[in-house]
């Protein structure tokens, strides 16, 4: 079962990653308003993929007794 929120974590840094480098494609091509509505994206991402990490280490603990 903890896997499944490891996993969940995993995707959610790779969509805040995706975001990061999409955003700094458009701020290389002056595009700084995509770019910053992307940064906020990459942030929001970056936050739920944080929660998400706690929340599966806090699952395994359990899980594993510690």
């Amino acid at each position: 079962m903890s896997q499944n929120f490891h996993q969940r974590a995993a995707e959610l840094h790779e969509l805040a990653a995706h975001a990061h480098r999409s955003a700094a494609v458009h701020h290389g091509k002056e595009d700084h308003l995509t770019g910053h509505e992307l940064s906020k994206q990459a942030m929001e991402h970056a936050t739920n993929a944080f929660r998400s990490s706690q929340e599966a280490h806090q699952k395994s603990e359990k899980a594993s007794g510690k």
